[in-house]
């Protein structure tokens, strides 16, 4: 028996025809109607500290399939290494039907999650986008997001947006359609913002209290590094907070751990996640505080994208 096996560039082949967000919405849908099933992460740890295995699980029952993403972190004697691989199988036969390369699926998957948020999350008559980050994933949110509200600005800033090449600054301004500008200052950004997406690997807060103005979106993925978070912790009692999946996040996501550990906030408070907002099961915002949505990246996300590369490549060898 063959198993069909993708790398990454036979991926990048096939994704422009991918709707990646359609596919990842349609799959929360799926998830909060009880047709999928979100594991919590599985931690391996290598002895002696030399790395780690994260297995990412899920069941996608009504699109019959079972998959794992597992992403090492090796570490070498100089640096270390960090790859991501997705296997798919079939619910019905219990045979393998894909291994997959999901380092560029991971980025889209991300991007798209957040989107979603977005969609659902924000104002409906938001306007100015700010953007912390101009790395990949800065980038793939910007694609992402584009076309979901009407915006009049988007400003972006990061620690290291002086150093971006003529042509990655052309890729955002592209992506931005006109709209885009980079500011000097995380100030400038985020000043009167109706949505902030932080797409920073940073391991500590980038925003505090004093940084936020009336009641922005604002998005948060963060990174794998222990104990990773995006916003002060202490933000999470005095904002409406939602996340990707209720049931998994909470236990992972730096800020929520901390301000539990601190006695300041519950995993019970969380308003909602994307597989209630889609399916209209909770409550939306209001906007008198600002609303908060943590993505950690679940493993249904990323074989939701895997299947739909499957099915694209099945088309294409018919």
């Amino acid at each position: 028996m063959s198993v069909l096996t993708l790398t990454q560039d036979d991926v990048l082949g096939v994704l422009p025809k991918v709707d990646v967000f359609s596919t990842v919405e349609s799959m929360f849908a799926a998830l909060g109607r009880g047709e999928a099933v979100q594991p919590k992460q599985v931690q391996t740890l290598f002895p002696q500290g030399k790395g780690d295995f994260i297995n990412y699980s899920g069941v996608w029952m009504s699109a019959g399939v079972y998959g794992l993403k597992t992403s090492p972190f090796i570490v070498q004697e100089k640096g270390y290494t960090v790859t991501a691989w997705t296997l798919l199988m079939s619910t019905q036969t219990g045979n393998p039907l894909l291994l997959v390369d999901s380092s560029r699926l991971t980025l889209e998957r991300t991007a798209a999650t957040t989107a979603v948020a977005v969609k659902y999350l924000a104002c409906a008559k938001a306007r100015r986008l700010a953007v912390i980050g101009t790395g990949p994933q800065a980038l793939a949110h910007i694609r992402y997001v584009q076309g979901l509200r009407d915006w009049d600005s988007i400003r972006v800033w990061s620690l290291n947006s002086h150093e971006l090449s003529e042509d990655k600054r052309e890729e955002f301004f592209k992506a931005g359609q006109g709209k885009l500008q980079f500011v000097q200052t995380k100030a400038q950004a985020i000043e009167k913002a109706d949505v902030i997406m932080l797409c920073t690997n940073a391991a500590a807060s980038v925003l505090e209290a004093k940084d936020i103005d009336g009641a922005p979106l604002i998005t948060s993925i963060s990174t794998n590094a222990p104990g990773a978070h995006e916003i002060d912790p202490a933000l999470l009692p005095v904002m409406d907070v939602y996340c990707d999946c209720s049931a998994t996040t909470a236990t992972v996501a730096g800020e929520m751990k901390q301000a539990i550990e601190a006695g300041i906030w519950s995993a019970e408070q969380v308003k909602g996640d994307l597989g209630a907002l889609v399916n209209h099961t909770c409550d939306c915002p209001v906007y008198d505080k600002p609303v908060f949505f943590r993505s950690i990246g679940q493993g249904l996300e990323d074989i939701a994208v895997a299947l739909a590369v499957f099915k694209e490549v099945q088309k294409k060898d018919k």
